[in-house]
This record gives C-alpha cells, structure tokens and sequence, in this order.
C-alpha cells in the first residue's frame, strides 16, 4: 500500500512566495509541508536581486518617505487600471506590510529601505522615490549548517572568483579599491572571507540579494517548524472532504486538510502554454530559473480553476544577451540596469535606428522589441563606454572583453561603419543615428525618446556625468556590440484567486483547500511593471493571505484571518 501523511498545510513550490507562506503557516501553528520539485530552493527569487516592493511599511520611514495608501493605490490605479481587479491591490496594499511586519518581528527575516530606490512609472502621479522597495539585510548563513548547499546558487555571472555574490554597494567598494582605503579593506575583507568559506562549506555563505532572501526564509521555515523536501514532484491533486489530496511521484499520498498553496512558479515553461501563451517569435531564452513548468497547473484546472484574463502581457520580460559555456550550458544575462541608460549606450534596429527610450525599465525595453519588430537589436557603445561601465557580461573597466570578442559574444570594430557592416545593420543608419545621438548628449536633451526625463531614468544613469546622466557621446573607437532579444522573467497570467488567494471558478465561487501566490496567481499587477519588486512584494503578500487561511481553515476557525 502507498504510503500516507497528513498535514495541515502543505505549499506547492520554494521561490519566495512557498518560503514565505510555509513560515506563516508554521508560525500559525499549522503542521507544514513544503515541497519543491528542483533539487534547490529559491526559484528565479534566487537568481534576482531580492527587491520587495510593499508600500507603507515601517521602513519607510527610515527613508523619510511620503507615501499612504490612497497614493499607493492612486499610482496603482494609473498604472494598472482596469488590468486586474482592485479588489486585490487593496488585499495587496493592505495585507504588505502585516506580511513584512510579522517576518521582522518573529524571524530572521530582515529586510530594509534603501534611500533612492524610485518607481519604474515615475511620471505617474503617485509615484516615489524611496521607501516601497525593500531589499533583503545580507545574510551570514552559515547557521543553515547542511540547508545552505539547499539554496538555489546565483547566476555565476553575477558572482566573482567562481561565486562570490556581491550587492551594488559591494560593487562600488570594488571598483573604488584603487583609490580607497576604506574601499580596499572591504574588498579585501570579501575575498578573504569567501576563501574561507570555499573551504568549510563548499560555496560562500555569505549570501546578498536574492540568495539573501532565501537564506533567510528557508531558515525562518524551519525555525518555525515546516517540513522541507527537494526533489519531490506531485503528479496528482484530488479533493478529499474540505482539503485536498496530493499524490507524489513515489506513490506517496499527502492530504493536506487546511489547503494547497500553489508557488510554483507559473506556467512559461509548459511545453504547450509558452507556445500558447508567448508573442512570435518565440523567446529562445529565459534567465528565471528552471522550475515553473506549469505541471500543478494542469492539476488544478481539472478541479475547475482557470487563468486570469486582461493582462497586458502574459509575462513580464527584459532583454537578454546570451552566451554558451564551456559545459555548453547558457549564460542569460539579463540587461536589468548595469548598462542600457549609461551614457554613451544606444539601442539600434537593423536599420542602424533607435527604437525606444533604452533608459526605461527592462520590462518596458523588451516590450517595444516586439511593438517596433527590433528582435534582435544591438547594444553599442564605444571604447570610454565599455570601460566606464562594461556592457552585458563584460564588466566597468573592460573586464572580460578579450574572451568575449573570441568567442563572439562582444563584437567590435575600428569604427562604426565597420561595426554595422559585422553586425549587418545599416552602415550609413548608424552613423546617422550616432551623430544626432552625439548631439542629443550635449544638449542634454533626447528629443526623439525623452530619454533621461524622469527620476527613474536618472537614477541608473551616471550621477557624475552632465548635462543628462543618461545621455553622453559616442565617438571613441573601437566600437562594441551585443545581441538582444526579449526574454521572459516571469508569469503575468496566473490562475484567478480572490482576495483571500484562493482558486476561484469562473463563476467566482472558491475551490475548496487551493490557494495561490507569486507567478501561480493572476498578477495584481496586470503585466505592467510599475516598480522594482513588484513579484517578490505580492508573492510574500499573497503567501500570507493563503497561509493565514489555510491554517485557520485546518483548525476549524471559518473566521478571515488576514483578507
């Protein structure tokens, strides 16, 4: 006979929304189960940097924010409209900083409010420049003792020496270690700290951004007492009297009488829904992690639950430059911040063109590739470009470039003409569209995109350079090039919940014992981007929701906990 567990609440999936619901269910005092398919923690949490976009917590007032929840949810209203149901902002915007709150108050879960840290929609009213999003406190994690090798690894091109994970700050230190004393003790201390670590545990165990947010949760999860499997996949999902029965690929059955939260990740990696549900022509490549295979999907429509509808764009996206490694694996590197809105950085088409504002958030970038047909565009720049502030995966200072040109990654060119006849663009286009660009630079206004216009925009810009941080010369051969395409970064459509997360039909009504939250449920957001964090903020929000029901409906208690 197949083995049988019961527990109260079992969670579907261990990116940050699982982590974060598992410990709120095992803080409720419910007996918790949190299974994951990969053999790591963390999702695409634990590739990101971390951000948590929830309004109105108690942190913002360590930024001296203005902020209250008719603003929040006025900018909200601007730039999602009628894109999801502001029913479920309202949960959101309410429920945020309850969510934040009771994982700084009970566990290590610590997070903070950096001083500049603007929305993507800055020119909406409503808007800020600080205090929504957070990020998570860098994390000593060597209490996780054996769970540390659990924790999803960062994108090794975002690690030095072979996986030394380093934050923006980090990043300053680094590059000032020549001019600095202060700068050069810290670098040092990294390094030899790292060296260390490599020795004890195998990997750095002092984890920053994403990575630091899991350490966190996971050690928060099991502090509370919730179970933590990897490797371990559900194939089958049956109600059983008010809660559901999971049976997993060994046999095993699992009731869980309180609920199923789903965490999964969403569907893009379904073999059919990425097909179905993505624009042509199809992204080849996806820098989110490799979980989100949709699998718990199909499960749970059978039981009559379906997806969302009038989102703006099924997933939220960003350009991506790639790279094959030596173990012919690919290197997806996401053009977040580090690059587009530098100075002396354009966008071109095929015809050697500009095609958007290359300043506005990635999300906005990949969406104009397919609105304009710039798939692929091409990234230049000049030599003073590419060493004061690299491009892709070379890095400020040039580091990297030689291995990069060989193998055909960076391409460059003694001028632009020569450039645009190897990357087969438009030669004369270029040079045209460089030299009303140059212009534009000393100016300091973009009069074709408005590039540079907004504090958003600025802020990724170069604060030392002028007139328009965002806008600076092309002129100094060589010149360098790299390939974009749009890449998906996570789900916008999800499976439609109510405001307490849970599955709902489409006439409405609640699913019995399913509960959603991350890419798994409908994005409140609609599949705008209107600020950093804005997955990471509702799927530790929404995991609250569900896990505060899950648990009281698991005890009896038909009262609504947390909607």
């Amino acid at each position: 006979m197949a083995a049988r567990e019961e527990f109260d609440v079992v969670v579907v999936g261990a990116g940050a929304g699982g982590l974060a619901a598992a410990t709120f269910a095992a803080l409720e005092g419910a007996r918790t189960l949190l299974i994951e398919s990969t053999e790591y923690v963390g999702g695409t949490t634990a590739y990101s940097a971390g951000t948590t976009w929830v309004p109105n917590t108690r942190l913002a007032r360590t930024v001296q924010a203005d902020d209250s929840r008719a603003r929040v949810l006025g900018y909200l209203d601007r730039a999602v409209g009628n894109r999801s149901p502001r029913a479920m902002r309202e949960a959101f915007v309410d429920n945020g900083p309850r969510a934040i709150h009771r994982l700084m108050d009970d566990t290590v879960a610590q997070f903070r409010a950096r001083p500049h840290h603007p929305d993507y929609l800055y020119e909406l009213e409503g808007s800020t420049a600080k205090g929504r999003a957070l990020e998570p406190v860098p994390f000593r994690a060597s209490a996780l003792g054996r769970d540390l090798a659990l924790i999803r690894p960062a994108i090794p091109e975002f690690t030095i020496l072979g996986g030394l994970q380093v934050d923006r700050d980090d990043i300053n230190h680094l590059l000032s270690m020549g001019k600095s004393a202060r700068s050069l003790r810290h670098a040092m201390g990294l390094i030899g700290t790292y060296l260390v670590d490599r020795v004890r545990f195998g990997r750095s165990a002092r984890l920053v951004m994403g990575n630091a947010l899991v350490g966190r949760l996971l050690l928060a999860a099991r502090q509370a007492g919730a179970e933590v499997r990897v490797n371990t996949r559900v194939t089958g999902l049956a109600p059983r009297g008010s809660g559901q029965v999971l049976t997993l690929a060994d046999g095993t059955e699992i009731e869980a009488r309180g609920g199923v939260i789903l965490a999964t990740g969403g569907f893009a990696r379904h073999p059919q829904r990425r097909a179905e549900m993505l624009p042509a022509p199809l992204a080849p490549h996806s820098p989110a992690a490799p979980g989100h295979t949709g699998a718990m999907h199909d499960l749970v429509l059978a039981q009559g639950a379906h997806y969302g509808e009038g989102a703006a764009s099924n997933v939220f996206w960003a350009p991506v430059s790639t790279r094959q490694r030596a173990d012919g694996s690919w290197a997806v590197f996401p053009h977040f911040v580090f690059d587009r809105s530098k100075p002396g950085i354009i966008a071109v088409n095929k015809a050697g063109a500009r095609f958007t504002n290359e300043a506005r958030s990635y999300h906005e970038f990949a969406l104009a590739q397919y609105a304009t047909g710039t798939i692929p565009a091409y990234l230049v720049t000049d030599a003073a470009g590419l060493q004061a502030y690299g491009l892709g995966l070379v890095r400020p200072g040039a580091r990297g470039a030689k291995a990069l040109i060989a193998d055909g990654y960076l391409k460059t060119a003694p001028s632009l003409r020569a450039l645009a006849e190897r990357l087969g663009i438009d030669p004369a286009g270029l040079e045209a569209t460089v030299e009303r660009f140059n212009r534009f630079a000393e100016t300091g206004t973009d009069a074709d995109f408005h590039r540079g216009e907004t504090v958003y925009e600025r802020a990724n810009g170069d604060a030392t350079h002028g007139p328009n941080p965002t806008l600076g010369s092309i002129g100094t051969g060589p010149f360098y090039a790299v390939e974009l395409t749009p890449g998906d970064i996570g789900a916008a459509t999800g499976l439609a919940c109510d405001e307490r997360a849970r599955l709902v039909d489409r006439q409405g009504r609640a699913i019995d014992g399913l509960y959603a939250c991350g890419n798994d449920m409908q994005s409140i957001m609609g599949g705008v981007y209107p600020g950093p964090g804005i997955t990471i903020g509702p799927a530790i929000t929404f995991g609250y929701i569900a896990a505060l029901d899950a648990a009281a409906r698991a005890r009896g208690d038909s009262a609504e906990r947390a909607a």
